[in-house]
């Protein structure tokens, strides 16, 4: 089956300044870390796109907007239905003193956990206080699928990639720790940034030589590259595929490198005023996020 290839390269999602509305499109820019730009103010342009983010046939245009609010590339209908891969770093499995998973580690949430670029971060009140509960960053590299998948082999697994994004899969280790189920403690409303661009899978022909990085008030805290994940994009696309259907527009979480905060002496845990950023090589760019507690007055912001 061939591999899809679209007419855009980078794909951003945005309300733009001339008409107050929602569009997607490709920044004129090609080497302009659209997520970094976003969130110091900075002027982006990009081409319209007329069609769907998640149709391989959308068409770019040359008609010209600026972007005024910078969005995640797909929207929460778009994506439907959030799979993520637990534990998949051979170096976060060590520093967690886990034994590397014979199957890939599976757990789900629901889009409205999904934020974009420069949304904070809600620490809800059920998970307050953070010392207690734990908030924790983790940088990933997110598989986005174009065409609809069932029984893929992992041979033709990247035929059915339509690009890649990044993520940063907020988690909540007291609940987390709690039970072997990880969906409620990942799946807190609006602590799942997504972006910034997403970038197609013919400008990204080997996922496993993407580096990461997540950054917390300036200090680097993770620093990886997905050639130590334990199962490959290909891998995780033809698992997850088994008598199952991938619908166009499912994103997969692919999991975290080491540096995460809850195993560090003492545990490092995100609070109200932090401020985050994940960037993910290739081309898809930094998100930057701030970390908000429900209920604390946005202003100590």
């Amino acid at each position: 089956m061939p591999s899809i290839r679209t007419q855009w390269t980078r794909l951003i999602r945005f309300v733009a300044a001339e008409t107050s509305e929602v569009h997607i499109g490709e920044p004129i820019d090609s080497t302009l870390d659209v997520g970094l730009a976003s969130s110091r103010g900075e002027l982006i342009k990009a081409y319209e796109i007329v069609g769907s983010a998640v149709d391989p046939a959308a068409q770019v245009t040359d008609k010209i907007l600026t972007v005024k609010h910078l969005l995640s590339p797909l929207s929460r209908e778009e994506v439907g239905y959030v799979r993520c891969l637990g534990l998949n770093y051979r170096d976060h499995a060590a520093e967690t003193k886990s034994p590397l998973p014979a199957f890939p580690i599976l757990f789900v949430k629901p889009p409205t956990s999904l934020i974009g670029p420069n949304a904070s971060v809600v620490i809800p009140k059920a998970t307050q206080p953070p010392q207690e509960h734990l908030p924790d960053y983790e940088v990933e590299l997110v598989i986005v699928i174009g065409k609809v998948a069932k029984d893929v082999s992992e041979a033709n697994a990247l035929d059915y990639v339509l690009g890649y994004t990044g993520a940063n899969d907020v988690s909540f280790r007291m609940h987390q720790r709690a039970v072997s189920q990880w969906c409620f403690s990942k799946g807190f409303d609006d602590t799942n940034p997504l972006g910034p661009c997403l970038v197609s899978a013919f400008s990204i022909p080997d996922p496993q030589v993407i580096p990461l990085k997540c950054t917390l008030n300036g200090s680097v805290v993770q620093d990886g590259n997905t050639s130590d994940q334990i199962f490959t994009v290909r891998q995780t696309i033809a698992f997850l595929s088994q008598g199952t259907t991938l619908l166009p527009g499912t994103i997969i979480l692919t999991g975290t490198p080491k540096g995460v905060g809850f195993v560090k002496t003492p545990p490092l845990y995100l609070k109200h005023g932090d401020n985050m950023s994940v960037w993910v090589g290739g081309g898809i760019g930094t998100l930057v996020n701030a970390v908000r507690e429900e209920g604390v007055s946005v202003s100590r912001l």
